[in-house]
């Protein structure tokens, strides 16, 4: 198995919770909103540059419609 640095699974993490939200048509702000999360926040969660707690990627799922094994699947697959 490859070695994977925290700043790697933080970005793919991002990428695949801005693939949902694109997949849905929802603005930052919207997600955000959803989520209970500050914009910001969200957008440094997508640009890998936050390390969101796991309430916070539970509660951005949940927004999505989705699992937070789903999101960590997308995450995986396109890794």
């Amino acid at each position: 198995m490859k070695q994977v640095t925290k700043s790697q699974i933080r970005k793919v993490l991002g990428r695949a919770i801005r693939k949902h939200r694109e997949q849905l048509d929802l603005t930052q702000e919207e997600l955000a909103e959803r989520a209970e999360v500050h914009r910001t926040y969200l957008a440094d969660i997508e640009r890998g540059s936050r390390n969101p707690s796991v309430e916070s990627v539970r509660r951005i799922a949940y927004a999505l419609g989705v699992s937070i094994s789903e999101l960590f699947k997308t995450a995986e697959q396109d890794s």
